[in-house]
């Protein structure tokens, strides 16, 4: 199985792998990679990698049956050969500012309302959380993205690191998507807000809330009962 170092280091732009396999000419598989596939609401890493010269576009990554697989612009990788992974580091950083900046908005607000997200999705430019709230009430929403940039603000530090399940699973709010199961393993990851959250999650995060910026609102919708929207950008 592929070893996912993002996991270990988000800052990580470049790595060596070992091709393992591939499927039809351009769904490789690599021993080790920096590539974070899509899922949990954040989108797939893209790049390059690299072989005696020649690049291979990353335009896709996903999981499949626990094994995650890059998908290149064309043909020419074979197992066993020796590449080097180079990420675009400009749209992974972004993604790494917004995933830890809705982490303290979503934190913010189901332990301010008890709500539960039930639908995320981060962009580059833009950031959309539903939440399980029964009123629809647009100064609320807006109300917990101010305290969640008063809290961006102070230059926090984000860590995180590997628990047992079942001590991770004693964290009030460790879970915060509705109808959400943690997977049927052994240890959780576990990312730290100091002060702020605790929270299963398998993406990648700054290392310090002050590399965030600022939230700003782009508009508030009423998805019906009990779901309201709400989308908002970094500046």
């Amino acid at each position: 199985m592929t070893e996912a170092i993002y996991l270990k280091d988000s800052y990580l732009r470049e790595c060596e792998a070992t091709v393992v396999s591939v499927k039809d000419g351009k769904y490789v598989v690599l021993d080790q990679t920096i590539f974070y596939p899509k899922g949990g609401g954040q989108p797939w890493d893209t790049g390059k990698i690299l072989k005696n010269g020649q690049a291979y576009n990353v335009i896709f990554v996903g999981k499949f049956s626990g094994e995650i697989s890059h998908e290149v612009d064309h043909i020419g990788l074979k197992a066993g050969d020796d590449v080097t992974c180079v990420l675009d580091w400009n749209r992974r950083y972004k993604l790494m500012q917004a995933h830890s900046a809705a982490h303290v908005f979503a934190s913010l607000l189901c332990y301010g309302t008890g709500a539960l997200i039930t639908g995320n999705q981060l962009e580059e430019d833009k950031i959309r959380f539903d939440f399980s709230l029964e009123d629809y009430n647009p100064e609320v929403l807006v109300k917990y993205v101010n305290e969640a940039n008063a809290v961006l603000g102070k230059g926090i530090p984000v860590k995180w690191y590997e628990l047992p399940k079942e001590e991770a699973m004693k964290i009030p709010g460790v879970v915060k998507m509705a109808k959400a199961f943690p997977p049927d393993i052994a240890k959780l990851r576990i990312v730290e807000i100091e002060g702020i959250d605790k929270q299963a999650d398998g993406g990648t995060h700054v290392r310090n809330l002050k590399e965030v910026g600022q939230i700003k609102v782009l508009k508030t919708v009423n998805k019906g009962r009990n779901n309201r929207r709400v989308y908002f950008t970094l500046i």
